[in-house]
């Protein structure tokens, strides 16, 4: 008869094991599904774009842009010094030296020409450098540079502040070698 009572305790221990092993799969299954869902839920919050009212509250507006009085003195801005650049000719070594003035009837143009002048330069240092002196020797072919350079300026300070401006752009002084 002790060994009827001693069988009984014996599956009692048993029966207490085997539970902690059936509940130690389900809490890990429902730890790895909330953290699943919480780096769901982070993700879509830093990726997904905001609406375009909680867009616009976050980040620093830029201030309206007042109308130009077409009325208003043009305001001229050299870009100095002088550009010296190597032209593109074949087999010898040509330069060209010039001198450009942009013009603005937008006082904040006039600012922003100012503020991004090294990347305006730079524009233009480029598309000179492309150019050979065959394609600079007549007046056609310079004019077709100051619209191009003109467009160059214009493209810079779009990309810089989101709007153009210049009006017109001058060579000065205008001399290949």
């Amino acid at each position: 008869m002790a060994a009827k009572p001693s069988a009984k305790p014996a599956a009692a221990p048993a029966a207490a094991a085997e539970a902690p092993k059936k509940g130690f799969p389900v809490m890990l299954v429902l730890i790895v599904l909330l953290a699943g869902l919480g780096a769901g839920g982070a993700a879509a919050f830093f990726l997904l774009p905001k609406p375009a009212g909680e867009a616009a509250a976050g980040a620093p507006a830029k201030p309206a842009r007042k109308p130009v009085d077409a009325g208003a003195p043009a305001q001229y801005v050299p870009l100095q010094p002088a550009f010296v650049v190597n032209l593109a000719d074949e087999g010898s070594t040509r330069y060209l030296q010039t001198e450009v003035q942009l013009s603005s009837r937008d006082p904040q143009v006039i600012a922003d020409i100012g503020t991004h002048s090294p990347a305006i330069r730079n524009a233009l240092l480029m598309l000179f450098a492309r150019k050979t002196q065959a394609e600079l020797r007549s007046v056609e072919g310079r004019e077709q540079l100051q619209k191009d350079a003109l467009a160059e300026v214009n493209r810079v300070l779009k990309a810089e502040t989101g709007y153009e401006g210049v009006d017109a752009l001058f060579f000065t002084s205008f001399v290949t070698q």
